[in-house]
């Protein structure tokens, strides 16, 4: 939140399984629209927020397993734990609230007289948090008998059902539409309270985040039928929240344009990627689309046409040059006929190309500097680069021309591709 000095325009808070993420889709066409449509038009000036009950170490195993934007905020373990950025920094005060009249151990030692629960696996239990698995027909039994216990102990603590099969026991003032809540009054006290937040979900424990005043709200249309009667019986009549008619990450994309909070096109829904002479330029946008353009190339969804690599080189300044993540040098100009020898190199494959936290800041006159991650999905492989752009614009008021001026690039993490060659800017 540090990034901003205004108001973010938009502020998206999403549930993470099966809302975001679509468990059914093995392309994850969805979530990378919205991938591409958030990078192009919000990242600059927008806050990403994933509210989800995994715990921290299942949720780095789904972005290891998903083509997943980075956050600006994880909410993680229901609510429980609230992180800051790419390290991930806690919030010391959220922590503090959670503390009162909560002891972890009486909880445990209360739940394990009961049979009818069975302890989820260590990663699960977190310091604010204790989570059992119960059939659906025993949950409601087991909870009441709970709250009478805890209430005799003194704890103040709530037991949240979803799913169809997850318990989780917290302390009172937890979950994820507390946390929402707490976050929104400390981005209000900081002077910085988004213009519009969008809550996102699918399941019983995401129920709280659509509780929040001045909150709009979208039920995504696989949404489980707990969440449906939750809504039925409590916010039946509010028109801040609707039932999307398209599935996780694209029923976002829907209540974004339903609500009028901004552009809903994911560069994935234009067929031709051409520059638009009427659009402002837009320094993100630009490297959306050419790495999707990259991706089309090698998967041969576009045109195999000596057209589209002469524009391409057009935009390449004549001495602009590719810093390789292995360190070697080529010129852009070299790059781009390099893409004649990979055109559908990946077709019929699950390949693809999608960039994570474009942010740019004009340094000159007529030059901008872009840094973003940029991935490459190969089958069940992940492998990114931090990238840094050089680019050059006329007039940045209107596109009247774009120049590629350098691309460098580091690789992320340890993994690296076995054939470094296959890697293209």
């Amino acid at each position: 939140m540090d990034r901003f000095t205004f108001a973010p325009r938009l502020m998206i808070v999403s549930d993470l399984d099966h809302t975001m993420v679509d468990h059914h889709d093995p392309e994850n066409l969805s979530l990378l629209m919205f991938n591409s449509l958030w990078e192009a038009k919000y990242r600059q000036d927008s806050l990403l927020v994933f509210s989800t009950g995994r715990s921290l170490t299942l949720y780095k195993e789904l972005r290891k397993e998903k083509p997943m934007l980075t956050p600006d905020i994880a909410i993680m373990s229901v609510g429980t734990e609230i992180t800051y950025g790419n390290s991930m920094v806690p919030d010391d005060g959220w922590v503090e609230i959670l503390n009162q009249k909560w002891d972890k151990k009486i909880v445990l030692e209360e739940a394990s007289k009961y049979p009818e629960l069975t302890l989820q696996p260590e990663t699960e239990q977190r310091p604010h948090k204790v989570s059992f698995y119960v059939q659906q027909d025993k949950a409601q039994e087991v909870t009441m008998a709970l709250s009478e216990c805890f209430i005799k102990h003194g704890l103040d603590v709530k037991i949240i059902y979803s799913g169809g099969i997850d318990l989780d026991i917290l302390p009172q003032g937890a979950g994820k539409g507390q946390a929402l809540a707490y976050l929104l009054k400390r981005l209000r006290d900081d002077g910085k309270l988004p213009k519009n937040t969008l809550a996102c979900g699918d399941s019983g424990n995401d129920a709280e985040l659509f509780s929040i005043p001045e909150v709009y709200g979208v039920m995504v249309s696989n949404a489980q039928e707990e969440l449906l009667q939750w809504h039925a019986v409590n916010a039946k009549e509010n028109p801040n929240i609707i039932h999307a008619t398209e599935r996780c990450a694209g029923g976002i994309i829907q209540a974004i344009g339903h609500f009028s909070l901004g552009p809903n096109i994911s560069p994935r829904d234009i067929i031709v990627l051409s520059d638009n002479n009427s659009e402002k330029f837009d320094p993100a946008n630009e490297v959306v689309k050419f790495y999707l353009f990259l991706e089309r190339w090698r998967r041969a969804e576009a045109e195999n046409s000596e057209i589209y690599l002469s524009n391409l080189k057009a935009v390449c300044g004549p001495c602009g040059y590719f810093v390789h993540p292995s360190g070697y040098e080529m010129p852009l100009h070299d790059c781009v006929d390099a893409l004649r020898q990979c055109y559908g190199d990946n077709q019929g494959k699950q390949f693809h190309v999608w960039v994570d936290q474009v942010f740019y800041s004009q340094v000159g006159s007529d030059t901008w500097i872009v840094r973003f991650k940029k991935w490459e999905l190969s089958g069940e492989e992940q492998y990114g680069c931090l990238t840094t752009a050089l680019l050059s614009s006329k007039d940045v008021s209107v596109s009247e021309g774009l120049t590629w001026l350098q691309v460098h690039q580091t690789w992320l993490g340890e993994d690296i591709p076995n054939d470094q060659s296959l890697w293209l800017f």
